[in-house]
């Protein structure tokens, strides 16, 4: 699917499932990465994952277009267009619309890069997501220096 099926899409379930028009622009947006779609508050564009479409079809992606038309419909009339807005769950179970999208496999934690540091004294070790000057901090257990002893992603772990 492209952006101009997404856009025919997007206008389609509009008409269907709101009864209203949709008047702005639709597309897949790659560098979207903890969310199956945004709506954009000063544009009224919706940009939609495209890997949510790869992963799980387009029942998913109908499911996650729904949700940002209520955003979006909401919005535009001026009513509670927010997550925590009784008019937007009562619209959202209204359409069928997701709440929450499903989660991509391998996502960003996976290949994150750990950081091993053992403390001289009792030889504990401390693995970090980020790394840190060992010349500034101690052991939080003997007070003893701490040295790095190794970087791992975590897939290897």
């Amino acid at each position: 699917m492209d952006d101009k099926q997404l856009q025919l899409l997007t206008e389609k379930l509009s008409l269907m499932y709101f009864h209203k028009p949709f008047k702005h622009t639709a597309f897949f947006n790659p560098r979207l990465r903890t969310t199956g779609g945004r709506y954009a508050l000063g544009s009224h564009n919706i940009d939609i994952n495209p890997k949510h479409y790869e992963y799980y079809g387009e029942e998913e992606l109908v499911n996650i277009i729904k949700h940002e038309l209520c955003h979006y419909h909401l919005h535009i009339e001026g009513r509670g267009y927010q997550h925590k807005d009784k008019e937007f769950k009562d619209l959202l179970v209204k359409v069928g619309g997701s709440r929450h999208c499903q989660t991509i496999p391998n996502g960003r934690n996976q290949s994150r890069i750990v950081h091993i540091y053992r403390c001289k004294g009792c030889k504990i070790e401390f693995p970090r997501k980020r790394r840190f000057n060992t010349k500034r901090f101690v052991c939080g257990k003997c007070k003893g220096r701490l040295i790095k002893v190794e970087t791992l992603s975590e897939k290897n772990r």
